[in-house]
């Protein structure tokens, strides 16, 4: 079976930084950090427009992410979601939640810098294999040991998230209601000093 085609013009940003100006709020974090469910909280709450960078790439080709694994393997996929992204932070207020390898290249994490603030949704190991140890629709995670796997990819990943990242915050076990008003005092806090600077 073919995977369909990108079917999209190539989406060219203003130049410049569109960081404050964009009005975006950009999650990044490992599977399972709560990106999704945060995002569309953040989204209904502010009146900002929700999207996911894998919803998307699956919205273009017309199968699944595993799907696309399967076919393409992880580089494939890359491939794809660079090119969603780069489409994607052209949009204006929106709340966007990113696939947790979307930080492995550079060129999407200059992307997510430029376009957004960028909010780090930080959980713990243990809290991230909660979540995500039935989900089979983790490609990454259908491994002998899915669990040393999370852990490798959280070593990995980690510091990329932080090196991206405006804002940090955890998504420990706090209600979305609860974590999602701290996290709009982080932005206003975030704001407030980016305006001053």
């Amino acid at each position: 079976m073919q995977i369909n085609p990108e079917n999209h013009g190539a989406a060219i940003c203003p130049d410049g930084s569109r960081k404050m100006k964009s009005g975006n709020l950009i999650l990044v974090g490992m599977m399972g950090s709560g990106k999704t469910t945060m995002g569309k909280a953040l989204a209904r709450h502010l009146g900002k427009s929700f999207v996911d960078s894998d919803e998307e790439i699956t919205r273009r080709t017309g199968v699944t992410v595993p799907h696309i694994f399967d076919i393409e393997g992880e580089a494939g996929f890359r491939l794809r979601e660079t090119s969603a992204i780069r489409d994607l932070v052209c949009n204006d207020n929106m709340v966007m939640a990113t696939g947790g390898g979307s930080v492995l290249a550079e060129e999407n994490r200059e992307m997510l810098k430029r376009n957004g603030i960028v909010i780090y949704l930080k959980a713990s190991i243990h809290d991230l294999w909660q979540r995500t140890r039935h989900d089979r629709n983790r490609p990454l995670l259908q491994t002998k040991d899915p669990h040393a796997k999370l852990t490798e990819l959280f070593q990995q990943r980690d510091p990329l998230y932080q090196q991206v990242s405006d804002i940090v915050v955890q998504s420990g076990k706090q209600s979305v209601n609860v974590l999602m008003l701290h996290l709009m005092e982080k932005i206003a806090a975030f704001s407030k000093s980016h305006h001053e600077s």
